[in-house]
C-alpha cells in the first residue's frame, strides 16, 4: 500500500523551520530532516505520537494513501 508522509506540508503550513519542528516534537535531527525531505519515509509509532501531540493533529493528517497507477 503506497503512502506518503505529509510532514513537509505540516511544517510549511505552520510557517516554522525544520529546527523548530524538531524542538517542538523532540524527535532526532536526522529523523526530522528525513521526514521533511523524503515523503516516502514513514514515521514510526513513537515519532507519530510526538508529532500528533505537539501539533494536535491525527495520524491521517501526517500520512496519505496514494493510489498507484494501474
Amino acid at each position: 500500500m503506497p503512502m506518503k508522509n505529509k510532514v513537509k506540508e505540516l511544517i510549511d503550513s505552520q510557517g516554522i523551520s525544520i529546527y523548530e519542528f524538531r524542538k517542538r516534537t523532540g524527535i532526532a535531527n536526522r529523523t526530522a530532516y528525513d521526514l521533511y525531505h523524503n515523503s516516502g519515509q514513514y514515521p514510526g509509532p513513537g515519532v507519530m505520537d510526538k508529532i500528533c501531540e505537539a501539533f494536535n493533529v491525527q495520524p491521517g493528517d501526517i500520512l496519505e494513501y496514494v493510489k498507484e497507477p494501474s
